[in-house]
C-alpha cells in the first residue's frame, strides 16, 4: 500500500491497482492510542480511505488524524548513509541493500564515503540539500535503535533477511540489546529551492 498527500488530499493506492483519494474529515470524535507507550489523541475521519481499507483486509477500518509531531519514533527526521548501508550490505550477503534504502523508514539517505560517519556528528548542525525542498539545516541527534522490522520487506511484509542479526553482531546496542543503525535529527532552518 502506498500513500501520498499533496495539499489536503489523501491517496491511498492497494498493491491491485485500487485507489482511494479525498480529504479526510474530522467529525470530532476522539479517542487515545498509545504509540510506542505514550498516549496520543487522535481524530477520527471519514472519507473514501476508511471504506478501501476496510475492503481490503476485510474488516471495519477507520482512519485517525494525529497532530503534527505527535506520533514519531525518536525525532522528526532518521538519517542514514549509502557507506553505512554498502558496509551493512557486504556484511550480511544481503547485497541489494542499496535498492532497499525502505527497509530504514528514513527520511533522508545521505551519500557518504565512510560507514557509520553520522555517528560521529552527534550534536553537531550540518547543512542537508535536498532535491525538491531546498536547504535544511539539522541538528544531528542520537543513534537509532533497531528492530526486527528491518527484516521485513518493506513492500510486501514478508521475513526475508538477515539484517538484524547481522546488526546486533557487529554494532554497538542500547541496554535492551537494539543495535544502532542511522541517527535521528531535528530540523532547525529551512530555505526554499530555487526556482528553475
Amino acid at each position: 500500500m502506498t500513500t501520498s498527500l499533496v495539499d489536503d488530499t489523501l491517496t491511498i493506492t492497494l498493491p491491485d491497482g485500487r485507489s482511494a483519494s479525498g480529504v479526510p474529515v474530522g467529525q470530532g470524535e476522539r479517542l487515545t492510542c498509545y504509540y510506542w507507550k505514550r498516549p496520543v489523541d487522535l481524530e477520527l475521519t471519514d472519507g473514501p480511505h476508511s471504506e478501501l481499507a476496510s475492503e481490503w483486509l476485510g474488516k471495519p477500518v477507520r482512519l485517525a488524524r494525529a497532530l503534527r509531531g505527535d506520533v514519531i519514533y525518536g525525532a522528526g527526521l532518521s538519517i542514514v548513509t549509502t557507506a553505512s548501508m554498502r558496509e551493512l550490505a557486504d556484511r550480511s550477503g544481503h547485497h541489494e541493500l542499496l535498492d532497499e534504502a525502505a527497509r530504514f523508514r528514513a527520511t533522508l539517505v545521505l551519500d557518504t564515503d565512510e560507514p557509520f560517519i553520522e555517528e560521529t556528528w552527534r550534536g553537531r548542525e550540518v547543512t542537508v540539500n535536498v532535491p525538491d525542498v531546498g536547504a535544511l539545516r539539522v541538528r544531528i541527534g542520537d543513534p537509532i535503535a533497531r528492530c526486527a522490522i528491518l527484516d521485513l520487506d518493506p513492500i510486501t511484509g514478508e521475513r526475508g533477511s538477515n539484517l538484524l542479526k547481522t546488526l546486533t553482531a557487529s554494532r554497538p546496542r542500547n541496554e535492551a540489546g537494539e543495535p544502532y543503525f542511522g541517527v535521528n535529527a531535528e530540523v532547525i532552518e529551512t530555505s526554499a529551492a530555487p526556482d528553475t
